[in-house]
């Protein structure tokens, strides 16, 4: 008998991140049953992280369960982040989520975009 084992998800969400998908799924939209991240191409180094409400769950999108709501990661963008570490920072100037991604071979100045 063959057993499947459970590939871990792509990306890691630090307790920060998944207390901010709680808080985002507190206030979302009607409609909304979780959060996407994904990377649009944009920026000066070619991709940039979105994280947006979702509305409808796509075929190849990845689904991560936190305590707060569903996670999910665009099918189209597991390859760019797989091995990466999600967190929320939040400091006097700014606040929102950083990636260490391990696919990243660059960034841009600003730290919008990177590339792979």
């Amino acid at each position: 008998m063959t057993s499947l084992k459970t590939r871990p998800a792509a990306v890691t969400l630090t307790a920060n991140a998944e207390a901010r998908v709680t808080a985002l799924m507190a206030a979302a939209p009607a409609g909304a049953i979780g959060v996407r991240l994904s990377t649009p191409r944009r920026g000066c180094s070619g991709l940039a992280y979105s994280v947006d409400y979702v509305t409808e769950e796509q075929k190849f999108d990845e689904r991560i369960e936190t305590p707060g709501g569903v996670f999910y990661i665009d099918g189209a963008s597991v390859l760019y982040l797989i091995g990466s570490v999600m967190d929320w920072v939040e400091d006097d100037f700014a606040a929102g989520f950083v990636f260490q991604n391990p696919n990243a071979k660059g960034e841009c100045g600003c730290g919008e975009s990177f590339t792979v």
